[in-house]
């Protein structure tokens, strides 16, 4: 598999600057071919949809029977079971709002405190219906580095009950960067649920820090719901929900009690997308699809698992070498490259001579030229718990990079970091 990064960097105009953008969890940079969708939309189709004329059945069908076919390539589904929403929160919060009336008091739900997209919804379904909410937390991997905390499957199968109804994690931490192996996960959770009896169990899965780095595949996994947001992955700010067929079915509509929605899946679109948006996202795949010879999502994105090990790989060594441990850095999740990790790197400074996070990402900011950032990064729940105790508004410093980082960039990272450090 080859990957040429340079070919990739030239899609994206932000990067002729010279600026390296480190902060690509956050949101990464937009690819022409996006762009160039959300220009041809506004200025030649901006019509309401449904109408007859033919400029609004052009734009009805780049928004609802284009855009859907091209997002389904990155959840390997239906386009019947693709939902756009403004952003993965705003998507999940309809979500939830559809279920009201399927959960019953004393239904459990168990949850990841990591991004509160994932989870602030499911927390205030059960608040509204008597539900249970449990938590599956990560843990330390290396017992001399509190901070080095996994979700771990075995952690998780103890609190499945007859009563438990959802099962809400994330595919990849944006805080942690570790890959969670969703459908090992998954597998073992269905058995022991059915050992108990629950039968109605559910999976939700927070794709948004996964998705620019691997390829989803809901029907392998065997999930009910998956959400991810494209300006994470090289493309406008909107967002896309996949929610099982058969389970879309069931789920109350959310939208003006009058209408009579055309799909399932626009029951849970209150409002409508951003249309111009929703057709700038059809320009991502074939962007992701010309990285590679063998022009496939399923190449691209092994491919770009590699790639990404040299940007990891350099950056953890420096993070983890005894003079940085020594000096009181620490990792906060996973400390090994490798594919089961992304190049999204969060640390904290603690020991004789702490320092804020905030102080190290001002030391970058003063001196110009790359963008990090510091905070809980909305994972709020996992900050708070971790021990030794850090201040979850101080947080964590997070550097986050993607394909079209380069080894150079890294380097140019690392001895930011030694000068910031001393």
């Amino acid at each position: 598999m080859t990957f040429d990064v340079q070919q990739a960097r030239s899609h994206f105009s932000a990067l002729k600057s010279g600026f390296i953008f480190a902060d690509n969890a956050g949101g990464s940079q937009c690819a022409k071919d996006v762009a160039d969708k959300v220009y041809d939309y506004l200025l030649n189709t901006n019509v309401q949809l449904g109408a007859d004329y033919s400029v609004s059945v052009l734009s009805t069908t780049k928004v609802t029977v284009e855009a859907p076919k091209v997002a389904a390539k990155l959840f390997n589904c239906s386009p019947d079971e693709i939902i756009f929403g403004p952003s993965s929160s705003a998507n999940m919060e309809n979500l939830a709002r559809s279920l009201d009336a399927s959960i019953e008091a004393g239904d459990e739900f168990i949850l990841t405190g990591e991004h509160e997209a994932n989870n602030g919804p499911f927390k205030k379904l059960a608040a509204r219906t008597g539900a249970v909410v449990k938590f599956w937390r990560p843990t330390p991997t290396n017992p001399s580095n509190p901070y080095s905390v996994a979700l771990k499957t075995d952690e998780l199968l103890p609190l499945i009950t007859s009563k438990t109804r959802i099962i809400a994690f994330t595919a990849c931490s944006n805080i942690l960067g570790s890959i969670v192996p969703v459908k090992e996960v998954v597998e073992a959770a269905r058995k022991a649920a059915k050992k108990e009896g629950a039968d109605k169990v559910q999976f939700s899965v927070d794709c948004v820090a996964y998705a620019p780095h691997r390829l989803i595949d809901v029907k392998d996994w065997d999930i009910d719901y998956c959400v991810f947001s494209f300006y994470k992955v090289y493309g406008p700010h909107t967002s896309a929900l996949y929610v099982r067929q058969h389970t879309l079915d069931k789920l109350s509509s959310i939208v003006h009690h009058f209408l009579k929605v055309d799909t399932k899946a626009h029951k849970l679109q209150p409002g409508g997308p951003g249309y111009e948006l929703v057709y700038g996202t059809t320009g991502v795949v074939p962007y992701l699809e010309s990285l590679t010879p063998e022009g496939t999502l399923k190449a691209t994105f092994a491919a770009i698992a590699e790639h990404e090990q040299t940007l990891v790989e350099p950056l953890l060594k420096f993070l983890t070498a005894p003079a940085q441990v020594e000096r009181g850095v620490r990792v906060v999740g996973r400390e090994e490259a490798g594919l089961t990790r992304v190049p999204t790197i969060s640390f904290v400074v603690v020991g004789q001579k702490p320092l804020k996070s905030k102080a190290v990402v001002d030391f970058f900011d003063k001196k110009g030229g790359i963008g990090i950032r510091y905070g809980h990064f909305y994972a709020y729940g996992l900050i708070d718990n971790l021990e030794p105790k850090i201040d979850p508004e101080d947080a964590v410093i997070r550097i986050s990079l993607v394909h079209y980082n380069t080894v150079e960039e890294v380097t140019a990272i690392i001895e930011t970091l030694k000068e910031a450090l001393s």
